[in-house]
């Protein structure tokens, strides 16, 4: 038998692809806490809540009904029904269940939706710093990813000059996500309607990323497929991961026009059929949140934030602007003196606790790193203390 290895390839597309810079720095610190270290896990943008009780009750209950059938490709009426009022209801958007496509997962719906409307060689426009899978997927299509810069000096708000000289004749989409993911920015009014204004000037398709939208520290959320002439070109892209605490439950959904939402459900079609029917039908009763638990959990990183930014800032070195949304503190350590990679590595392996460097977001991270608030603030706390630790010899040598 031949040991050689074969001459067929793995697809090209592949090699374009990259990963998630948490998930590897979770595969260490869990290597760590094996190894009998004590790991503080502030990588990962999981929340350490769970779902509300009435939606774990009404998951038991469609399982004991029998609720575990195929079911319609597009997601359940009831789901996206709700889905629809709950827009209304929460950001004042006009959309119909017609216009709602429901998948197994944020990156599902993100998937979907870009296969739908990118061709080979189209330009796309993504923040830096951002998530990472908006460049990597636009890669993995054939088209050419074109970052856009979140700069501290700008209070991570996007440079609108920047943007529209960037714009070509092969500029497809523009994606963003706000409050944004890393840096908790909360994009302006006005930078939405100059966003809007050069997506119908240049007839681009808009990817709104609103996973974080119900995780605001102040004011009403402000989307941009309400302003003039942008619901027919925009996607909103939406989930039960972060608001609802539904991870693991993988259940995520795109808004669109109607011609949109037919394609990306004959991608559907072609791919996994459906999203589990039990979880669809919990889901409508996390939407109703009949117990309040989405401002509960709200209230709750709204404290974290206060307690971890102010900590951060009284730590030499270590720069960090409050964030208006999302969980996440973006941290700028460029006056430790070490590059933001060692920093994070000294952080973990000797102080035991985890967060991601910021060129895993971007070149425009390369001097941050991100914490997820996502523990409680006894854990959140100690974190302080072992970073403050860590930091003295940086202190120290600034002196």
């Amino acid at each position: 038998m031949s040991l050689t290895t074969p001459s067929r390839k793995i697809a090209t597309r592949v090699a374009q692809l990259t990963g998630e810079g948490a998930l590897a720095v979770y595969s260490r610190a869990k290597e760590l806490e094996r190894a009998g270290k004590s790991i503080i896990h502030l990588e990962l943008g999981e929340p350490d809540f769970h779902p509300a009780k009435p939606v774990v009750e009404a998951l038991r209950t469609a399982v004991s009904e029998g609720r575990d059938r195929y079911c319609a490709t597009r997601g359940v009426p009831a789901l996206r029904e709700a889905i629809a009022e709950y827009l209304k209801r929460t950001r004042r958007l006009d959309v119909t269940s017609e216009q709602v496509l429901v998948a197994p997962g944020c990156k599902m719906a993100l998937s979907l939706a870009m296969m739908a409307l990118i061709e080979p060689g189209d330009d796309v426009l993504y923040p830096d710093p951002g998530f990472p899978i908006y460049p990597s997927f636009t890669r993995g299509l054939g088209a050419k990813a074109v970052p856009f810069a979140l700069r501290e000096e700008n209070q991570f708000q996007p440079d609108l000059a920047e943007i529209s000289a960037k714009i070509t004749s092969k500029t497809r989409m523009l994606i963003f996500n706000s409050p944004n993911n890393p840096t908790g920015t909360v994009f302006d009014r006005s930078v939405l309607e100059k966003l809007a204004a050069l997506a119908v000037r240049h007839d681009l398709w808009v990817l709104s990323d609103e996973i974080y939208a119900r995780i605001l520290f102040g004011g009403e959320y402000q989307s941009i497929w309400a302003l003039p002439g942008m619901a027919e070109r925009t996607v909103i892209i939406d989930g039960f991961s972060k608001s609802f605490a539904m991870t693991g439950w993988r259940l995520g959904y795109a808004v669109a026009a109607k011609p949109v939402i037919d394609a990306m459900d004959l991608l559907v079609l072609n791919t996994f059929t459906c999203a589990a029917e039990f979880t669809q039908l919990a889901a409508v009763e996390a939407l109703r949140d009949a117990t309040h638990a989405v401002e509960a959990m709200v209230e709750e990183y709204r404290q974290r934030r206060d307690l971890f930014v102010a900590g951060l800032n009284r730590i030499p070195g270590f720069r960090c602007q409050q964030p208006d949304g999302a969980f996440y503190a973006w941290v700028n350590v460029e006056d430790t003196g070490l590059p933001a990679e060692e920093v994070a590595r000294l952080l973990l392996e000797e102080g035991g606790v985890a967060g991601i460097a910021g060129a895993a977001f971007g070149a425009e991270g390369k001097n941050y790193l991100r914490f997820s608030l996502v523990s409680a603030p006894k854990l959140l706390e100690e974190a302080l203390k072992r970073v403050a630790a860590v930091a003295a010899s940086w202190a120290a040598v600034s002196k």
